[in-house]
């Protein structure tokens, strides 16, 4: 397994499994089989609404929770200082465990530095091993990372072959922070598992479209956590670590990123903003009260 160290000397893997949209009922068993299979990062967030299950499948697979690196998010509804503290002692009770190895901001909405006040007590408390953001562009990114007492130390991020961010990763390492990459197969658009490139390579290596754009990311330095219900391409998508892309097969990936793909979730949309304030956060059962 890869591994990238963090700013608080927590070691990740750069290759782990994501379980947005999946549904509550089904992760448990789906965690436990990506364990099984032998991812060792496990992503999530108080928003998917599985954190329970996740915490189940981690008990169920009886690997050592040491050995489990466990990723969770706050939500855009607890995003001030008090709602972030508050959330966090029930991920610990979703999740099944006393501490948490990363916690990350999962917009840049509200009193998000409230919030991310809320997270670096937690690591002084030793609740919390490492902490960042997600979804924050450079111009968040520099501001939170300069104004803060304990920088981020990951940035999770859509990221995939057809936006690379090549300039936010530059960025990102400048300022140590880690890059990951959510969404690393696009959500399957643009043709993504039958592209070209991406199958000409892999055609070379012996290996599929996906597995060549996941080993790709992780060779310009980027974490990855392709999510899956099925077993079968969970042991696909870890298939990537005996092969290694050369620096024409690197360039050629790069070349795919030609500007021109849509983002998934535009954070400079102000009528994306408005749908994930009204729909995520007003309307939220787990809001009340005023964000500020």
């Amino acid at each position: 397994m890869l591994t990238v160290t963090l700013n608080t000397g927590a070691v990740m893997p750069m290759l782990g499994y994501g379980v947005f949209q999946t549904p509550p009922d089904e992760t448990a068993r789906c965690v436990r089989d990506a364990l099984e299979v032998g991812y060792r990062l496990i992503d999530t967030a108080q928003s998917y609404g599985n954190e329970a299950g996740v915490g189940q499948g981690v008990s169920d697979s009886g690997i050592a929770r040491e050995d489990v690196f466990l990723t969770t998010k706050i939500s855009p509804s607890n995003m001030n200082h008090d709602r972030a503290a508050a959330s966090l002692e029930q991920s610990f009770k979703d999740l099944r465990t006393d501490y948490i190895d990363l916690v990350l901001l999962h917009q840049p909405i509200g009193d998000y530095p409230g919030a991310y006040r809320a997270l670096e007590e937690a690591v002084d408390a030793g609740q919390v091993r490492a902490i960042g953001v997600s979804n924050f562009y450079p111009e968040r990114l520099i501001d939170i990372a300069l104004l803060t007492r304990i920088p981020p130390a990951v940035n999770q991020v859509e990221t995939h072959p057809f936006r690379q961010e090549s300039a936010a990763h530059e960025q990102m390492t400048s300022l140590k922070i880690i890059h990951e990459a959510w969404a690393p197969f696009a959500e399957g658009r643009g043709g993504i598992f039958t592209h070209p490139t991406l199958t000409r390579i892999g055609a070379a290596h012996g290996k599929t479209a996906g597995q060549v754009a996941l080993r790709a990311l992780m060779q310009q330095g980027v974490v990855v956590i392709p999510k899956s219900v099925r077993r079968e391409r969970m042991v696909e998508n870890f298939d990537v670590f005996d092969f290694v892309l050369d620096e024409a097969e690197m360039q050629a990936f790069a070349s795919i990123d030609d500007g021109a793909f849509p983002r998934i979730f535009d954070h400079h949309d102000p009528g994306m903003i408005q749908w994930l304030v009204e729909e995520r956060v007003k309307n939220s059962a787990l809001g009340g009260g005023h964000l500020f």
